[in-house]
């Protein structure tokens, strides 16, 4: 039972640092700081947006309207940090 919540922490480890890098590369190619141009900046770009937008689309949905700032990326990391930490002190415990 250990090796599968420590599967499933990993993987929402994983999750969390590919949106932290997703959040931090729309800056990067909003503020032309990366060339836009590049096919390696475009497929890093197309695969970042196709692993998070599926799970951001809905958070995006329910906020309301923040001018150009987007906190669904925020919003989401809580809700991992929220799933871990259930995960951990809470399912774990009774489980073992």
């Amino acid at each position: 039972m250990l090796a599968l919540f420590q599967t499933i922490d990993l993987a929402l480890n994983i999750y969390t640092w590919i949106l932290i890098a997703s959040a931090v590369f729309s800056w990067l190619y909003a503020f032309n700081v990366i060339n836009a141009n590049n096919q390696f900046v475009n497929s890093v770009t197309l695969f970042l947006y196709n692993v998070t937008d599926p799970v951001l689309r809905p958070i995006r949905r329910l906020l309301p309207n923040l001018g150009g700032i987007d906190i669904s990326p925020i919003i989401l990391l809580l809700i991992i940090f929220f799933i871990r930490s259930l995960m951990w002190n809470t399912i774990y415990p009774m489980v073992a």
